[in-house]
């Protein structure tokens, strides 16, 4: 009998695995690095576009071209990165969360007030213990020097 847990015990068939990380990891191209370095020099460029802008386009002296120029420096930023391996494993992580978050139990008003109370009360009782301790330890030094 074999111990490999993707296999069904009695009839040894292949147990069907669903987003087996496995099967998800694979290595980005160089393209991703390119898309990659063009994106951080956008992102870059977006946070230099107020400072830098207006010394070279007459235009750009409008509040509102400079912040269209960062927004859409973000937006083609962002679509870059999502062009990338690593970006759509990301998205993907994303609604993965989110199906997850659906699952979760989460607790009762009561719950989180009883819960709230006995985290208060320890985070007390801790920091008195750590006070007593400081004290003995600050009064025995004293004796100690003099």
């Amino acid at each position: 009998m074999s111990n490999d847990k993707s296999r069904d015990a009695p009839s040894e068939a292949p147990i069907p695995q669903r987003n087996n990380p496995a099967e998800l990891v694979k290595n980005g191209s160089p393209f991703d690095a390119v898309l990659w370095i063009v994106a951080l020099v956008l992102l870059i460029s977006a946070t230099l576009v107020n400072q830098y802008l207006p010394q070279y386009v007459e235009t750009a002296t409008n509040i509102w071209v400079r912040i269209g120029a960062i927004v859409a420096c973000i937006i083609v930023a962002l679509g870059l990165l999502y062009a990338t391996h690593q970006g759509k494993g990301f998205v993907r992580l994303l609604k993965d969360s989110r199906v997850e978050l659906r699952r979760v139990t989460w607790p009762t008003k009561q719950e989180t007030i009883t819960t709230t109370w006995q985290v208060l009360v320890v985070v007390i009782v801790t920091s008195l213990v750590l006070w007593g301790f400081d004290y003995v330890l600050g009064w025995l030094i004293k004796l100690i020097i003099g």
